[in-house]
């Protein structure tokens, strides 16, 4: 087969980019000119897919020509087509097979503003062909009295059932209020509507389901104290398994109930990475030899496994990148094959959960790439090509993404993702220093991102430091950053920047600090204290005074975190009152002199516009070079295109006018 030439279709009003064998897609000669905004900012063509429980359909989420996520299924078989839903105006969030022949989704509308939304996701059922279509779960309340069985819109999907012939859904009613929920278990018939509730034990905020659709694991949490239950199937009784304070004490986390029952978790166990662990059921305890250790990162991933071979087969997990442990022979060779044939890519697959099907799902992509899906037939060892996420993205003109580690002052080793712009010599350049929010999280992952790609394309290297207190690289740097705001957490980002420079790697005239929520934070902090590093500051939905973080009323922080975990990670408001003070970007608004883009959402309830507002009738007084933009629809971060668009065109021009190049 040619290999050089690519099939355009329109099916369903939908683009979609076929090749006739590898994903390797030909593209035009790169032009001097780089990308329009616009196309980081689109929504993606294809959504995602997933292979059906025995192998022989496709269920995909695709936009439409009017840019609405639709749901579509592909018979594997005759490649035949069918459009099961298709909103004018409300877009696919996620689908899930319930079985062979029946899927659920939810809902939501990409063009709307999340300030502006009035609804909840719902929960829709529908079988293959079109037929038993059914509302489970309403998105609006209504006073009428509904003729057919529907919930309220206060009930959430949370799992399949996990039998192959079940046509039940878990979900989870929650009430009380939005900081305090209290919630209750349910299964739901998806074809009756009936539902039947599941005794858990009480505060219990997460459950896990076994492979023969039953519900195992509760995960309680009342105050500052997490207790994990178990439902013993002999005695059909919850029982403890353990107690423990999570910011203070050595416990674990349940990720994963195997089709064989075995419970696998995740736990420190006294080392400065979590690994995963297999937990003896019997004797109440961690297996001693964990699953996998992964130097320098904390597990994070999942299990692949097979109901047909009632085990686990492999095991995804992310360091600088993700990768796949197979434990499973079959797999560990399938993979290989792929592999040698893309490679590329990072390639994640998929199989049939209860058949022994000749048909893998594939899913391709790397930092440069956003990724195509793409079936392989194991016997004939080709490619069908599903579609691309964004197909209209030339990966000649993106910046590849790697992993570097610094030191910080204190010696303290600090891990970073530093992008170098393509057909740049690396050397010298204007530099951006993007600051992850959180700040308790993981920042970076090695992918294609639409911030740090933008910037590139425009010519500027992107540095994202994991500063301490990120999680995701061992307990030794995320404790270090506890009550650390404004001060080591700081210095690290300090320190990555005259790394940087000292690496050669950037301009020390030609440096812009930028980040969202906490690295909004950071990068008023960056510019106040250090005036002289950075030329200036791209801030939004960015944190201004620390005490608003507990006094304004109408934030979704709950009182367990307000109580409990901001005195211990950020600091105690009467304790720490001075430090607090001292630390707060708007205390010392009028040291911050330099060029500064302030931006916020008009609805956003994490870090309420108050914060933009008190910082920028401070700041405005003593310096004429502040950007004042607000979103009024918006909430915690950019979700609409247009506001996306608006945002990076203005931050476009203003990084031009501050480091642009010389």
């Amino acid at each position: 087969m040619n290999h050089k030439h690519s099939l355009k279709l329109a099916i369903f009003g939908a683009t979609f980019y076929f090749c006739c064998g590898l994903p390797a897609l030909q593209q035009a000669q790169a032009q001097v000119a780089p990308p329009p905004v616009e196309e980081f900012f689109k929504a993606r063509v294809l959504n995602s897919a997933q292979l059906s429980p025995d192998g022989t359909s496709v269920a995909i989420l695709v936009s439409g020509s009017d840019e609405r996520v639709m749901l579509a299924v592909i018979d594997v078989a005759s490649n035949a087509h069918k459009i099961l839903e298709h909103f004018s105006n409300l877009d696919i969030a996620n689908v899930h097979w319930v079985n062979n022949r029946r899927l659920v989704f939810q809902v939501t509308d990409k063009k709307t503003g999340v300030g502006d939304v009035r609804s909840g996701p719902g929960l829709y059922a529908i079988d293959i062909d079109g037929s038993n279509y059914r509302e489970l779960i309403e998105r609006f309340y209504s006073m009428e009295r509904k003729i057919s069985r529907q919930l309220a819109p206060n009930h959430f999907f949370i799992d399949v059932d996990h039998r192959e012939n079940s046509d039940d859904v878990f979900i989870v009613e929650s009430n009380g209020n939005d900081l305090n929920p209290t919630r209750n278990f349910l299964r739901l018939n998806t074809k009756t509507g009936l539902t039947q509730r599941i005794d858990t034990p009480k505060n219990s905020k997460g459950f896990l389901v076994d492979k023969a659709g039953q519900v195992r694991i509760a995960n309680a949490s009342d105050k500052n104290i997490t207790t994990i239950f178990y439902r013993d199937p002999k005695t059909d009784h919850w029982r403890k398994l353990i107690e423990f304070d999570p910011l203070t004490d050595d416990g674990f986390s349940p990720e994963f109930i195997g089709p064989d029952g075995r419970l696998f978790v995740t736990s420190h166990r006294g080392q400065d990475t979590a690994s995963m662990y297999e937990y003896d059921l019997e004797n109440n305890k961690l297996l001693p030899t964990p699953i996998i250790t992964l130097k320098g990162y904390d597990f994070e991933g999942y299990f692949a496994y097979s109901a047909i071979k009632n085990k686990v087969t492999g095991l995804r997990y992310e360091t600088d990148a993700w990768a796949t442990l197979w434990f499973d022979e079959d797999w560990k060779k399938l993979q290989a094959r792929i592999d040698a044939q893309l490679p590329d890519t990072i390639n994640t697959i998929s199989g049939a959960e209860f058949a022994d099907s000749k048909t893998v799902l594939v899913r391709a992509f790397s930092d440069i790439y956003p990724g195509i899906y793409l079936l392989f037939n194991t016997e004939t060892g080709k490619f069908s090509p599903l579609g691309e996420s964004l197909p209209n993205i030339d990966r000649k003109k993106m910046s590849h993404m790697d992993m570097v580690r610094y030191k910080a002052r204190d010696g303290l080793e600090i891990p970073a993702y530093l992008t170098l712009p393509k057909g740049s010599s690396g050397k010298n350049l204007p530099m951006i220093v993007m600051v992850h929010g959180g700040p308790y999280v993981r920042g970076g992952h090695w992918g294609w991102d639409p911030e740090v790609q933008f910037l590139a394309s425009r010519g500027y290297a992107v540095l994202q430091p994991e500063f301490r207190g990120s999680e995701g690289y061992g307990t030794k740097l995320y404790r270090a950053g506890w009550k650390q705001w404004g001060l080591a957490m700081q210095d690290d980002i300090t320190d990555g920047t005259r790394w940087a420079i000292q690496q050669g790697y950037a301009d020390p005239k030609r440096i812009c600090i930028a980040g969202a929520s906490y690295g909004g934070y950071a990068t008023l902090m960056g510019l106040i204290k250090e005036p002289d590093l950075y030329q200036c500051g791209i801030s939004w939905v960015g944190v201004s005074d620390i005490n608003l973080l507990y006094d304004v009323t109408w934030s979704d922080m709950s009182d367990d975190w307000a109580k409990y975990g901001m005195p211990t990670l950020i600091g105690d408001q009467v304790k720490d009152a001075e430090q607090l003070k001292a630390t707060s970007p708007i205390e010392q608004a009028a040291r911050l002199k330099k060029p500064l883009i302030l931006a916020y959402g008009g609805a956003d309830v994490r870090v309420p516009l108050v914060h933009g507002t008190k910082f920028y009738d401070k700041v405005k007084a003593h310096n004429p070079n502040v950007e004042w933009i607000v979103y009024g629809e918006e909430g915690h971060g950019w979700t609409l295109k247009k506001n996306n668009v608006d945002f990076w065109t203005r931050v476009e021009k203003f990084l031009d006018q501050n480091i642009g190049k010389q």
